[in-house]
C-alpha cells in the first residue's frame, strides 16, 4: 500500500510538470499602428543567450517565427525591417515538492482548551522533482525610429527531448504570438 501511495505521488509530481503551458506576459505601445509594418528582420540574440541553444533549437525557434509572421502577412527581410526583433532566452532548473500524509497510525486525537491535534503518528510521504524552464523575451522595435513598441515573455517547460522540442516549439510560439496585435491573414 506504501509503494502504491508512492508511485501515486510519483505520477502526480511527474504528470504536473509534462503538462505545463506557456505563460505569457506582453507589453505594448497603444499608441502604435502595427497594420502599417509589412516586413521584418531580426536583430538576433541578445546577450548571446543563443550559447546555450543547439543549432537544430535554434532553427525550430526561427522557423516557428518566420511561420507566425507569415501568417500575418509580413516579409522577412535580412536587415533594416520596419519592424526589428531582439530575443532572449533564460533557462533555469525549477523544484516542485509534493507531499502526502495518509493519517494512518493515529492513535486518535485529544482535546485541549478546544483545540484538536492527533496523538499518534501519521505516515508522510514527500516527492521532489526538478525540470528545466525556459523563459523567452522577444522585444520588438520599430525599424526607423527603434522604438520599442511590444514585448513578449513567455515562460514554459524545457522538453528534454530533441523529437518533443520539435514539435512542442511550434505550438509554444504560437501561443506567444497569439497576443501579438496583428491577427493571423493566412494560415
Amino acid at each position: 500500500m506504501k509503494i502504491l501511495k508512492t508511485l501515486t505521488i510519483l505520477a502526480i509530481a511527474i504528470a504536473t510538470f509534462s503538462c505545463s503551458t506557456v505563460k505569457v506576459v506582453v507589453d505594448e505601445n497603444k499608441n502604435t499602428d502595427f497594420s502599417r509594418y509589412k516586413t521584418y528582420s531580426f536583430l538576433g540574440w541578445q546577450n548571446q543567450s543563443d550559447k546555450i541553444l543547439s543549432e537544430e533549437d535554434k532553427g525550430y525557434l526561427r522557423d516557428a517565427f518566420v511561420h507566425q509572421f507569415e501568417r500575418r502577412g509580413m516579409t522577412r527581410v535580412n536587415s533594416g525591417g520596419d519592424m526589428q526583433i531582439s530575443l532572449y532566452i533564460i533557462i533555469n532548473e525549477k523544484t516542485a515538492v509534493s507531499g502526502y500524509n495518509d493519517y494512518v497510525g493515529a492513535s486518535g486525537y485529544t482535546h485541549y482548551y478546544g483545540y484538536a491535534y492527533s496523538t499518534g503518528n501519521m505516515n508522510n510521504t514527500f516527492t521532489q522533482a526538478s525540470k528545466e524552464v525556459g523563459t523567452l523575451i522577444m522585444n520588438v522595435y520599430d525599424g526607423s525610429s527603434k522604438d520599442q513598441i511590444w514585448q513578449a515573455v513567455a515562460s514554459s517547460a524545457v522538453q528534454q527531448k530533441v523529437e518533443k522540442r520539435k514539435s512542442s516549439i511550434p505550438s509554444k510560439i504560437a501561443n506567444l504570438m497569439s497576443y501579438f496585435p496583428l491577427k493571423p491573414t493566412k494560415n
